[in-house]
């Protein structure tokens, strides 16, 4: 008789999860507020792991597991799980998404209507002895403008919440083409600022990245009219916090609801805590019975079938293809993954349609991974935690087609991944890379049909210039007196008196220095990527 394949539940998950593990026929242990001691104790011959937030999968924690296939996350954030580590020695790790869609948009709408009635304000009074009728008048959401940033899968569920109180919803979301808009009943706002001024509430639904951490700051608000409503249940940063709080002095804010701060546990001594008309939760965007009975569940159905089956869902770091094919595309990969984060950066208008071509062997493989290194690497500053397994539905949500060709065509290189962006005003945009040398390293070699020759490791200065003698040398000067280090260049002639140079550097310039190049009357158009 086959010995049963033990899943080691670290972390309390829902009964039902429990119950549904034990019914596909596992040994389920369940430890929960083991000591990183026992849990390697425990691990050594677990075929499957669930844990949440609490407990902490390290390398020296995977060390001790011997028949370790899966570790599953009841939750989104694999932060506590050591990816690198479970990946370099085969172990599977998953997550539960969408678990707490329905949780957090609920939860913001919940603050949306507390900054409308004040209710918390209200019931403190009650308790306080007082009966005071006067004070604390409130609003109402009917005809009120909401506008909404990010329109992910939490943005679209509270656009749909507003609508039911008959207010009409703007949505900012530059992934977001029109057409998808149309679908949800949105007003899709080009610009940030041409939503500002018109907004009632303002609602955030964004992954935090360079792009969008202080995205409401002081001229933000400015910009807001008076006596507008602000929440955030997403993630602390892209409101700033000391811009809120002279926003909520001046009046320009009349109630706020925060779910998320700067910096967690929130700062006792914050003086957003001085301002009654705030209303505060510590993180509970996720916290619902429904949400964690529903990642409870999701997650014991992940590791069932991957422990008995070897079927793999919401995998953050595996492929879904054989080991022979996993060796041939491997070193294209973090390729396709970087000319992703590259295509997405460079197309200047809403992107319609991602195509894919493979040439040379490559035209011959399953390219799956490939395709879904590619979409990942377009998600990478476009909304959180897309992965192998995400990605493709994520980028069908912004409403992006995605094509992939295997071409017989004859390329410049043996070997050749060419992508295209189609962008709602028609421009096209194309990038093409290779690997090259002993290493295999990935180089893009090509941008808009123009020669170049990029590692792609951390930033890259992009600029459309005169081809004229000194350009290089005026830029160099430029970097140099800011002690930017180029750690490589590349200039490409466009027509007769055009040039496309390249300069890769070591940090992120700053936004003075990139200012200062615009300046210069022989410099056209330039753009900073991050590859890092």
């Amino acid at each position: 008789m086959n010995k049963k394949a033990k899943i080691l539940v670290a972390d309390p998950i829902s009964p039902k999860g429990v119950e549904l593990l034990k019914q596909q026929g596992l040994d389920v242990v369940e430890a929960y507020g083991s000591t990183p001691e026992q849990v390697k104790e425990l691990i050594a011959d677990a075929e499957g792991v669930i844990v949440r937030s609490e407990t902490k999968i390290t390398s020296d924690v995977l060390s001790c597991a011997k028949k370790l296939k899966a570790v599953g996350r009841a939750g989104v954030g694999v932060d506590n799980i050591d990816i690198p580590s479970a990946t370099e020695k085969g172990v599977v790790v998953m997550n539960t998404p969408t678990g707490n869609t329905i949780a957090t948009a609920e939860l913001t709408f919940t603050h949306i209507m507390c900054g409308t009635r004040p209710i918390v304000q209200a019931n403190n009074s009650i308790r306080e002895g007082k009966w005071d009728r006067k004070t604390f008048k409130g609003s109402e959401l009917f005809h009120k403008t909401l506008f909404i940033l990010g329109m992910g899968r939490i943005g679209s569920e509270i656009a749909k919440r507003a609508q039911a109180f008959q207010m009409t919803v703007l949505a900012y979301d530059p992934f977001l083409t029109e057409a998808r808009a149309k679908s949800l009943g949105v007003e899709l706002i080009a610009n940030l600022e041409d939503g500002l001024p018109r907004a009632d509430y303002i609602t955030v639904h964004m992954p935090l990245t360079p792009a969008t951490k202080y995205m409401l700051d002081e001229k933000a608000f400015d910009k807001m009219k008076k006596g507008v409503r602000v929440f955030n249940c997403a993630r602390g940063g892209i409101i700033k916090e000391a811009a809120l709080v002279e926003a909520l002095k001046s009046g320009k804010v009349a109630a706020a609801g925060l779910d998320v701060y700067e910096s967690e546990p929130f700062a006792k001594d914050s003086p957003l805590r001085e301002f009654p008309n705030v209303v505060f939760t510590p993180h509970l965007g996720a916290s619902t019975k429904e949400a964690q009975e529903a990642c409870g569940i999701e997650v014991a159905e992940l590791i069932a079938a991957a422990v008995k089956d070897g079927i793999i869902r919401n995998a953050v770091n595996a492929p879904s293809v054989n080991a022979e094919t996993l060796a041939a595309v491997k070193p294209y990969v973090g390729l396709c993954e970087k000319l992703g984060t590259l295509i997405q950066q460079i197309s200047a208008n809403k992107v319609q349609k991602l195509k894919v071509s493979f040439y040379g062997k490559l035209s011959q493989l399953d390219n799956k991974l490939l395709m879904l290194a590619l979409q990942k690497g377009y998600l990478k500053l476009v909304c959180d935690n897309a992965n192998d397994v995400n990605a493709p539905s994520k980028l069908k949500h912004l409403g992006i087609e995605f094509e992939a060709v295997n071409s017989s065509a004859e390329s410049d290189y043996s070997e050749l991944v060419v992508v295209e962006s189609v962008c709602e005003k028609g421009e096209v945009r194309s990038v093409a890379g290779t690997v090259m040398g002993k290493g295999l390293m990935p180089r893009v070699v090509k941008i808009d049909g123009n020669d170049v020759e990029i590692s792609a490791k951390n930033s890259v200065l992009l600029l459309v210039n005169k081809d004229k003698p000194g350009m290089v040398a005026t830029i160099a000067a430029i970097l140099g007196n800011k002690n930017y280090n180029i750690a490589n260049m590349t200039v490409s002639r466009i027509g007769a008196d055009e040039a496309l140079s390249v300069y890769e550097l070591d940090e992120h310039p700053s936004s003075e220095v990139v200012a200062e190049i615009e300046k210069l009357d022989s410099v056209d158009r330039v753009k900073v990527v991050d590859f890092s």
